[in-house]
């Protein structure tokens, strides 16, 4: 049981904990599950329903057992997470290559400056392409790609462990009823 003091001390340490405060700083965490779209389920989609009754069907062969498919279609919805997880990894590095960075670079205050000074002398704006700083070699290009979107690729990982950790845990649970299902 909490003393008086530790309820008080969590109550205004809560009080500290509310999140963002400003307008701005609310949107950007409102959008934060919108990034990459892997916290979204793809339950919905006729096309998934599609690959995922054709997997449970490779997977559970021509069984009528149902707790034999239920286990499946969870190996089965797994494996197209996983597959999901990896093809956005895939898709970052590739856009990194073929551009050479993620978004837009953002101008500070002191880039606008001399963009401004440049436009009022009539002088030559130095736009910086970030494709034209990558490689133009294999494999030194696909590795800069990775470089540069490494902190992306490590958020993503998140996704990618969960999968792999339910994939793994409807294996062992499929291979444990074929197991039991063959002992009879």
């Amino acid at each position: 049981m909490a003393s008086e003091r530790q309820i008080a001390a969590n109550r205004r340490n809560a009080r500290k904990s509310t999140g963002p405060r400003s307008g701005a700083g609310r949107n950007r965490s409102s959008r934060n599950a919108y990034r990459h779209g892997l916290t979204l389920s793809i339950n919905s989609t006729a096309a998934f329903a599609k690959q995922l009754d054709t997997l449970v069907r490779e997977i559970a062969g021509d069984t009528e057992d149902a707790i034999l498919l239920e286990r499946a279609r969870a190996l089965a919805h797994a494996e197209l997470e996983l597959a999901r997880v990896r093809r956005a990894k895939v898709a970052l590095i590739e856009r990194a290559s073929a551009f050479g960075e993620l978004d837009p670079p953002q101008l500070t205050r002191a880039g606008f400056i001399r963009l401004l000074n440049a436009v009022l002398r009539d002088r030559d704006i130095e736009s910086i392409d970030a494709s034209a700083t990558m490689p133009s070699q294999e494999p030194d290009r696909s590795a800069e790609a990775v470089r540069r979107v490494l902190p992306e690729l490590r958020q993503l990982d998140r996704y990618e462990r969960r999968a792999a950790a339910q994939r793994e845990r409807a294996v062992r649970n499929l291979y444990d009823r074929r197991k039991s299902w063959n002992n009879l």
